[in-house]
């Protein structure tokens, strides 16, 4: 058997093949080693590794790797291994190696999930599967099975407590005698799922959330609380307060409004009244983001006044309150 990338030894030993000399360039039809091959059992024919091998493309000579692995033969010893069956100008094609992979059939843990929810779906007062996931007790491997065995997993046993929303299930599956081997027994529970915005990638703090960095999936109901973003709209004009992880379910208080003015930040102000269009230099006493109420001092006049933030450096003061109009102008 194939292991840790190293084909074993040849089934069989066979005679010599023809002189150095016979090797030549390969022509339309002649045989030529393949640099990599997918075989679908347990046996490495020459056919799997030499195109154009006619008569004799059956012939066993290599165990293949275990399911789902891929290894590596040198081109010395698929040579050898096919001396004395007459592979006249058989062309290396240059190559060093080989490499071989046995074809599998994976089931992964999604796919152990999907199934159970199959089965609990719409039972025992359970919402329909898209609205549930399952939380395993232990965690589940990926399982290589023989790519001949498509058939879905069936339920053998299946136990389910309402209350505690938990599972005992055993499956089986139809076809494969590796699965056959295999101890096909999950447990866990599962939980209703709702809706979360979370980082496609690593957003660094003070970064703007983006559309194009969100995603909304549907998580468990333990990590989603009445503070958890749940549109992209409640994202939108947000920036990070932290470093967000990619996955990780974004909640009101991991973003803010972005800072436009800072503490002790020299301003533009803003006066503006039907018909009167005032600008004066300031000084921001208080930081600001958009949309936020902050106090701001008149550089001419020294007088403080309360100012609304309307961008990077610009605060606004529109009224028509003339006492506050007479703090506002130097």
């Amino acid at each position: 058997m194939i292991r840790h990338g190293i084909l074993l030894a040849a089934i069989a030993t066979f005679a010599a093949l023809a002189p150095a000399g016979a090797v030549q360039a390969a022509e339309p039809g002649a045989p030529a080693l393949k640099p990599a091959a997918t075989v679908m059992g347990e046996i490495v024919r020459i056919g799997d590794l030499v195109e154009n091998a006619g008569a004799v493309a059956d012939i066993a000579i290599f165990r293949a790797p275990d399911l789902g692995e891929t290894g590596s033969v040198p081109v010395a010893r698929v040579l050898d291994a096919v001396r004395g069956h007459h592979l006249v100008g058989l062309d290396t094609r240059g190559l060093a190696e080989v490499t071989v992979t046995r074809a599998a059939r994976a089931i992964t843990a999604k796919d152990v999930q999907m199934r159970i929810l199959r089965a609990l779906a719409g039972k025992y007062g359970l919402p329909d599967s898209e609205n549930l996931a399952v939380v395993f007790d232990n965690d589940v491997r990926t399982i290589e099975v023989e790519p001949t065995a498509t058939g879905e997993l069936s339920v053998v046993r299946l136990a389910f407590e309402p209350r505690a929303m938990r599972f005992d299930v055993t499956f089986e599956l139809p076809g494969s005698a590796v699965a056959r081997r295999l101890p096909l027994h999950f447990t866990g529970a599962v939980t209703e799922t709702f809706e979360a915005v979370v980082p496609l990638r690593e957003i660094a703090q003070g970064q703007m959330l983006k559309a194009t960095d969100l995603a909304i999936e549907r998580r468990p109901k333990a990590e989603v609380t009445s503070s958890t973003l749940t549109t992209f709209a409640q994202a939108q004009g947000f920036a990070a307060k932290h470093t967000l992880r990619p996955g990780a379910v974004i909640r009101q208080t991991d973003v803010a409004k972005p800072e436009l003015v800072g503490r002790n930040e020299n301003v533009t102000i803003v006066y503006e009244v039907p018909g009167i269009l005032l600008t004066m230099a300031g000084k921001a006493l208080d930081p600001g983001a958009l949309g936020d109420s902050i106090s701001v001092t008149n550089a001419q006049s020294k007088r403080t006044i309360q100012a609304t933030v309307i961008g990077p450096g610009r605060v606004r003061v529109g009224t028509a309150d003339p006492r506050l109009a007479a703090n506002v102008a130097p």
